[in-house]
């Protein structure tokens, strides 16, 4: 029976398309970027032969059209530690501690994304799920008002609950099961115009931050944005007022580079929707659209080097000149793929060259990796960084929650606490990274550890 199941990169996949649909049906301008996103990819391909063959040849070209990152907001451990049990289905596990709470926003977060290669190639679906920190609430009454309110209500329904126990017991669905479970699971997701309280409440915890009112106040942890992948963000930024797209100020992220390291993002900002408070009608400002540019992951040295530079840069108010100042600074970042795997500060995946296939006898116990390249015996390519930035994360929100977002140096980082709620550890990116590396290197039969 076991070989009869829907596999869980199916399953990741058919949620991400109806996510999509779906979004794009509550966001039409949504719509509007993923179309401009590829067009502008279609464009850097065609200009760009060599990178388009690269990524046909690493099996990369296929996710991009699929690519997407979500994120969710969630209010109650019981509610992370059940979404953990969902998206497990799904092979999306949670990689990465982030706290937000350092910049103002009162949540700490992870990733829930696949893990593997194969699953990464399938579908690189992610979502950016984020916990309230209640205790971040000043007003002692209005926090316990709003931890009764988010005991009150279920985002999952119950079919999904069902469904979730019955994944668990049996190891699998069937896909007939797995035909269920999607538009199950997708109304956790869906927007929902009927708040649950009054327009008091909500003004009481707007005050206290906008993303708070946002978590507590809806029957569910809407989709707040998905985000389409480009190749190339500056173009997408530029293009967006074309399209009826005002973007945010500034890029997020590092400055453009020959090689791209981590995670560029940019969005245009939230809308305001109607609502129906239990007492009146209203408007609510939470959802958006976002793009981003993905590079190279760096390992924990290339990483520190990273966070001490965008420390060091000016920030602008203006993109040109935050780019060109942001581009001073990280001059003092190598921009050459050698020189990365050397020091070194990113991570690659290896492959075996035709030639390599045809003499496995002259890479067999070798350690010196440059040397098998410059042989043409291995070929190696960059590895995509797969996961977020927290600044770039509290930047996003800021300029699309409003810019009232205060210090809150009560907010100190919590990762034990969040383990415990979510009822799992968080895995260690950078170590997935290496383990990735480290496997590509074994494949191709390059001796380890040296």
């Amino acid at each position: 029976m076991k070989s009869l199941w829907v596999s869980a990169d199916s399953l990741r996949d058919g949620f991400a398309s109806a996510m999509s649909q779906m979004y794009q049906q509550e966001v039409p301008q949504y719509g509007t970027l993923l179309h401009l996103v590829s067009e502008v990819n279609a464009e850097v391909l065609a200009q760009d032969p060599a990178l388009k063959q690269q990524l046909e040849r690493d099996n990369e070209l296929s996710r991009l059209s699929v690519e997407r990152h979500g994120a969710i907001r969630v209010g109650t451990a019981a509610e992370l530690s059940m979404l953990r049990q969902v998206f497990a289905i799904m092979g999306m596990y949670p990689v990465g501690y982030y706290d937000l709470s350092q910049a103002g926003v009162p949540v700490h977060s992870t990733a829930f994304r696949p893990i593997e290669d194969r699953a990464l190639n399938a579908n690189p679906f992610r979502l950016f799920t984020s916990l309230l920190r209640l205790e971040l609430i000043d007003d002692l009454a209005l926090r316990q008002q709003a931890t009764e309110i988010l005991a009150a209500r279920d985002i999952f329904t119950p079919r999904c609950r069902e469904l979730v126990r019955l994944h668990q017991q049996q190891g699998g669905f069937s896909a007939q099961q797995a035909e269920e479970f999607i538009p199950q699971a997708l109304e956790t997701f869906r927007w929902h115009q009927q708040t649950t309280v009054d327009q008091a409440t909500y003004q009481a915890l707007l005050a206290q931050h906008r993303l708070i009112a946002d978590v507590v106040c809806f029957p569910g942890c809407h989709i707040n944005h998905l985000t389409p992948r480009t190749l190339d963000i500056d173009r997408v930024q530029a293009l967006m007022p074309q399209s009826g797209i005002t973007p945010k100020a500034i890029i997020e992220g590092p400055p453009r580079r020959t090689v791209p390291i981590l995670l560029r993002q940019t969005s245009f900002k939230a809308l305001d929707e109607p609502v129906r408070f239990r007492d009146g009608l209203g408007t609510h400002t939470a959802r958006f659209g976002e793009i981003e540019q993905r590079g190279i992951a760096l390992t924990a040295k290339g990483r520190a080097l990273y966070d001490r530079l965008l420390l060091e840069s000016e920030t602008g108010t203006e993109n040109d000149a935050h780019q060109q100042k942001l581009a001073a600074t990280f001059a003092a970042f190598p921009d050459d793929a050698r020189v990365l795997r050397e020091q070194p500060l990113a991570w690659f995946t290896y492959r075996l060259s035709e030639k390599g296939r045809a003499n496995p006898a002259q890479i067999a116990g070798q350690q010196n990796i440059e040397r098998l390249l410059e042989e043409g015996l291995i070929i190696a390519t960059p590895m995509i960084y797969e996961d977020f930035l927290p600044v770039s994360a509290a930047g996003i929100f800021q300029s699309n929650l409003g810019s009232e977002a205060k210090p809150r140096s009560q907010g100190h980082s919590s990762r034990a606490e969040f383990e415990q709620a979510l009822g799992a550890a968080v895995s260690d990116e950078i170590a997935l990274y290496g383990q990735r590396q480290q496997a590509s290197l074994a494949r191709c039969g390059v001796k380890q550890g040296g």
